[in-house]
């Protein structure tokens, strides 16, 4: 199989060109396994729910569950990310950030992708068993949320709110894995992260303004538009007050709030740089959403501890 240059919004040094041999480069930029940066999004929501819950009970997360969330996350991103090809494929024809992905560049074919995502899934459904009935029903139940996402941008101008309802289950997921249950602050958890997610996908989603609306394709950067980066701000501003609504009806402790200063200082920076016109400015700030998810687990781990 012959070798392609990195796609547009992979590192140039990421680790699957530099050191993936040659024949596994177009399986492993089918499951981005060349941006990392997903994964971490779809792991951190989990990873907090965890943090919380173990917070509630006085105690440390639980890390072996949060190694097992690790796990399902890279699989289900890369299962997710593979699907989402299979059904935009004609799309990503025609936008230039997504032509070069495996299935439209003709690397991999649309029945291969189907075995990829197939086998993901399946080594994932492994690793969900392992919980409770509550976690096993609540990953079974992300599954609808999954499969209707790919067409969400064909139907509404808000993709990006049905891919924070999809990306955040796992702050339900990681709660109910933790301790069997659903409470108030999990609620108010993971929807603080659909706000969140609302957030940076828009700026994601700046990259693609002009292609998008050749193709036809529908985001809330293309809805805003010169509002985008106020109403960025807003989404942003909601999540931090849901976070905190979370952790103060769990009764967290004031350890808490530092990690929700920092929390709230990186989105807010991020809303104030974000510029419409300024589609590389808007990867990296998208990127930065790792460390302000991770800074909330840890925040939230930290409000385990009493004053």
């Amino acid at each position: 199989m012959t070798t392609t240059a990195p796609l547009p919004d992979a590192a140039p040094a990421n680790w699957v060109d530099r050191y993936a041999p040659a024949w596994s480069r177009p399986w492993l930029r089918l499951g981005r396994f060349d941006r990392p940066t997903g994964i971490w999004l779809l792991m951190l929501p989990g990873w907090q729910g965890i943090a919380l819950a173990g917070a509630m009970a006085g105690r440390a997360p639980d890390w072996k569950l949060l190694v097992e969330f690790f796990v399902g996350a890279a699989l289900m991103r890369a299962a997710g990310c593979a699907y989402n090809d299979i059904v935009d494929r004609d799309f990503d024809a025609k936008v230039a950030r997504t032509a070069g992905r495996p299935i439209p560049a003709g690397q991999i074919k649309v029945w291969q992708a189907w075995a990829f995502v197939a086998l993901c899934c399946l080594i994932s459904l492994g690793v969900l068993l392992t919980m409770g009935p509550l976690a096993i029903g609540l990953g079974a139940g992300s599954l609808a949320l999954v499969a209707a996402y790919p067409f969400m941008k064909r139907i509404t101008w808000w993709p990006q709110a049905w891919l924070g309802l999809t990306f955040n289950w796992g702050a339900l997921l990681g709660f109910a894995a933790a301790t069997g249950v659903i409470e108030a602050p999990a609620l108010l958890l993971y929807a603080g992260g659909i706000f969140w997610t609302l957030g940076y996908d828009t700026i994601y989603a700046i990259q693609d303004l002009e292609d998008d609306a050749l193709a036809g394709v529908k985001s809330s950067a293309r809805r805003l538009g010169a509002g985008a980066p106020r109403a960025v701000a807003m989404f942003y501003a909601v999540a931090v007050a849901l976070a905190l609504a979370a952790a103060w009806t769990a009764d967290l402790s004031l350890f808490f709030t530092p990690g929700l200063a920092l929390y709230a200082t990186l989105l807010w920076l991020q809303a104030r740089r974000v510029k419409i016109d300024q589609p590389r400015l808007a990867l990296v700030l998208f990127k930065s959403n790792t460390w302000a998810g991770l800074i909330l687990f840890v925040g939230l781990a930290a409000g385990a501890g009493r004053v």
